[in-house]
């Protein structure tokens, strides 16, 4: 019976011996998954790092921004009517243009005047026009209206300046034009007179252009 015993006992030693050296692999596989995971750690900094390739967007964004420069025309506090009173804000209005031929307008709204001012010129770049410049100067007299105020554009020599009121003298230089005469006509308002000298430039047309709306050539006008 003693000899049974120990035979049982050396039996349950074997097999506990068995499933430790059974177990021991399984714990090399744990380490294998941990050392796994380990390496998932780079590819999640591999992604952040992705994501700040987005960065260098900002700066092309900058310089499109760069391309127009802007001139605060007049800044004027408004009033609000409403039922509990009176609510004070600013008006802004703002010119823009890149003084290669594109010039544009806009008018911006808030409680304070930075953010007006950022209103306004994010309007002026929606309201872009095209101006014709032959050499330094307009191709041809023309005339300007908006409301009561007409302002009246001249071309001039090389030499001559910017000859022009402070609302048409923003919308010119940004425009481009070097070499222009102004006249501002009835109301002294600011923004009838920018919105005057706009109008007064989207009339100009060059000699090729009128000589393809006429069928004919340039030298027969």
């Amino acid at each position: 019976m003693e000899n049974e015993e120990v035979k049982e006992v050396e039996a349950v030693a074997e097999t506990t011996e068995e499933q430790t050296s059974e177990n021991k692999p399984a714990k090399a596989v744990k380490t294998e998954k941990s050392t796994l995971k380990t390496y998932t750690i780079p590819e999640k900094t591999a992604k952040k790092g992705g994501r700040d390739n987005r960065k260098p967007k900002a700066p092309e964004t900058r310089r499109e921004d760069s391309e127009f420069d802007k001139k605060l025309v007049e800044v004027r506090r408004v009033a609000k009517v409403v039922k509990g009173g009176r609510t004070m804000r600013f008006s802004a209005l703002v010119v823009v243009g890149n003084k290669n031929g594109l010039v544009g307008l806009g008018i911006g709204k808030s409680g304070e005047v930075s953010e007006a001012v950022e209103k306004a010129t994010a309007d002026a770049k929606k309201n872009l026009i095209s101006v014709p410049i032959v050499g330094t100067t307009i191709p041809h007299e023309t005339v300007g209206k908006f409301g009561a105020s007409s302002v009246y554009l001249f071309p001039a020599p090389q030499g001559t300046g910017v000859i022009a009121g402070g609302s048409a003298r923003a919308v010119v230089e940004l425009a481009g034009i070097k070499d222009i005469v102004t006249k501002a006509h009835g109301s002294n308002n600011k923004i009838n007179g920018v919105r005057a000298t706009i109008e007064g430039l989207k009339l100009l047309r060059t000699r090729e252009e009128v000589a393809a709306l006429r069928g004919k050539a340039p030298e027969e006008i």
